[in-house]
């Protein structure tokens, strides 16, 4: 899930050398392998008492949506409460690591990568983002996943000049629609014209209806 710059910051997180540990053998496929660590970390976090959501295609899916997973497992906490948050996936015996992005740290979980996000499309994850929160199965572990109205506002507005691929939320958009408050989502979009032609592609393909706002002016 692509992030941008933001006011918030990650204060001071430290980067352990340890190894992840040696667990059970991974799942023969990359999405289920992708589901296995999604679990393991949701776990974690429950365990541990943090503030968090699932995001990502893993959020998809607990919606609802495609089995296919994408890259890596997402999951949203608040920006303060980044270091706590690290300081848990060390004790679970998983490596911490900070990247060069300072909206995110990243662990890897049997095999797979793991996003702790703080932001979201240039927005820092909020208590009323975590509170809108859908507590939700995924695969047999219950945690709360990001509403399927706030998953298309984020990947709507994370599309840029230099990120536009709208062949890959096309397939999210269809499959979550009737969960998708559409009027919010335009609300939060505004006027920035790659969102706005990303709805306006929903409604040629009948994916959704039409604005009914922009048909009055």
């Amino acid at each position: 899930m692509r992030a941008g710059q933001g006011a918030a910051r990650v204060p001071d997180l430290r980067v352990t050398t340890q190894d992840p540990p040696v667990t059970d053998q991974l799942p023969p496929d990359r999405s289920q392998a992708i589901l296995e660590a999604a679990k393991q970390v949701g776990a974690i976090l429950k365990r541990a008492g943090h503030k968090f959501a699932l995001a990502g295609s893993v959020a998809v899916y607990a919606h609802g949506g495609s089995g296919t997973l994408q890259h890596d497992a997402d999951f949203c906490v608040l920006p303060e409460e980044a270091e706590a948050v690290a300081g848990s996936l060390r004790s679970a015996g998983l490596t911490v690591r900070v990247p060069p992005e300072d909206w995110l740290v990243k662990t890897t979980c049997l095999g797979q990568d793991v996003d702790i996000i703080f932001e979201l499309a240039h927005r820092p994850v909020t208590v009323d983002l975590l509170a809108r929160a859908e507590e939700l199965p995924v695969d047999s572990v219950h945690m709360p996943v990001l509403s399927a109205t706030d998953l298309l506002v984020n990947l709507s507005t994370a599309f840029s000049e230099h990120h536009c691929d709208f062949g890959a939320v096309l397939p999210v958009a269809r499959s979550l629609r009737e969960k998708v408050d559409w009027r919010e989502v335009r609300r939060s979009c505004g006027d920035e014209p790659m969102p706005a032609a990303f709805l306006y592609l929903l409604e040629r393909l009948h994916v959704i209806g039409p604005d009914q706002e922009r048909e009055r002016r």
